[in-house]
This record gives C-alpha cells, sequence and structure tokens, in this order.
C-alpha cells in the first residue's frame, strides 16, 4: 500500500445537513444550494460529472451545467460524439457535483433526453465565436492524426465563416437530464456524513436519511 496516499485525510467540519433543512422540491434544494456556491465564488461551480453505461460498461467525464429549469438539468455538446452514442443506445445517466469547499455533494440520476431546437439554437447563439468555430472544427472522440490537423480545420472554418453569423451545426445540441432521484450530501466529522435522499415515487417526491 502507498501509504502516502492512503494517509491523505481530511474531516469536514463546516455544517449539518437536516430534514427540515429541505425544501420538498430537490430542484429547488439545488438552487438554494448553487446559490451558495456562486456565493462562495467557487470556479466552475457548474461543473458536474456526466456517468454513462454502454453495453453494461460505465463511462464518466465533467461537462458544464448551462441550464436549471422545473425540468431538469441541462447541457451542449456533440451528439455524434462518444457520449452521445451511448446516451442514444441508453438513456439512463448519472450527474454528480462536488464542491468541496463547502464539503458538499450531489447525485442526480434520472432520464435524459434532447433540448428542443430552438433551444440549442438559442444557447448555441450567445457562445463565444471561438466555441462556435470549434462546434464544427472537432468530430468529437474521433482518432485525428495531431493538433495540427485540428489547428489547420479550425483555420478553414474561420475563413469560411468570416464576415457572417457561426450557423449551429446539425450534430451539435443541448440534453436534459429529467432526474427521479437526487441526493444532497453534506460532510461531518468522523466520515458521519448526512445523507438525504429524494425519490420520485408516483409522480411525488419521498424523503429519506441514508446511512453514510
Amino acid at each position: 500500500m502507498d501509504h502516502n496516499i492512503a494517509n491523505i485525510r481530511y474531516d469536514y467540519q463546516l455544517k449539518g445537513l437536516l430534514e427540515a433543512d429541505l425544501d420538498p422540491d430537490p430542484l429547488k434544494q439545488f438552487r438554494l444550494w448553487f446559490n451558495d456556491v456562486r456565493e462562495a465564488d467557487i470556479s466552475e461551480a457548474n461543473a458536474m460529472l456526466l456517468s454513462t453505461v454502454y453495453e453494461g460498461r460505465p463511462t464518466g467525464r465533467i461537462v458544464l451545467l448551462k441550464d436549471l429549469d422545473d425540468r431538469g438539468f441541462s447541457f451542449f455538446t456533440n451528439y455524434d460524439s462518444k457520449k452521445g452514442r451511448e446516451i442514444e443506445a441508453n438513456p439512463q445517466v448519472a450527474l454528480t457535483f462536488f464542491w468541496k469547499e463547502l464539503e458538499r455533494q450531489v447525485r442526480i440520476e434520472g432520464r435524459i433526453e434532447k433540448t428542443s431546437e430552438a433551444e440549442s439554437s438559442e444557447y448555441f447563439a450567445v457562445r463565444p465565436r471561438g466555441s462556435q468555430i470549434g462546434a464544427w472544427a472537432s468530430h468529437q472522440s474521433e482518432v485525428i492524426p495531431n493538433r495540427e490537423f485540428l489547428e489547420e480545420k479550425t483555420a478553414e472554418l474561420k475563413a469560411r465563416f468570416e464576415g457572417q453569423p457561426v450557423p449551429r451545426p446539425p450534430h451539435w445540441g443541448g440534453y436534459r437530464v429529467v432526474p427521479d432521484y437526487v441526493e444532497f450530501w453534506q460532510g461531518r466529522p468522523s466520515r458521519l456524513h448526512d445523507r438525504l435522499a429524494y425519490t420520485k415515487v408516483g409522480g411525488e417526491w419521498k424523503i429519506e436519511r441514508l446511512s453514510p
């Protein structure tokens, strides 16, 4: 055993989480916690781990939350990417947020669906121009020969769209995760953490405390 790794530990001390603290709606509760994150000025506050499963093999990657409404959690990406193909095959996914500075984690499980064309186009229109060009230049997850290949493709596309708006690529758009399970985790001393889970049962949210 590498004891230098095994001895890394941190005792969580900041806060607790009681049932009385929670909003009955997990999406409203998430907004409360996310407001705390924003006020704490935590960098990449909207970074989340997206987990998919394809043919029994799980895969995870960090994506960025770009919208939250009463339907769920939305992000945008290349539909032809590895994650896009995995989502097409199995629309059951999970999201994980971890905000170390607040000693908090949120786990979300549910079904993923594409956002509307209008929502995808609306968000694409406000992206930085470089990111818009990048959405055309990158055939996400495909093997390329070298960095120069990508840079040359980007230069070609900059010339192609010079002096005009960059249209949204047909393979690029949004996904929304519609949750049926949301768990709020607050770190506590001696690893006796608070875990409160919302599960959707018959259209209503049920809240239960889980052992740490």
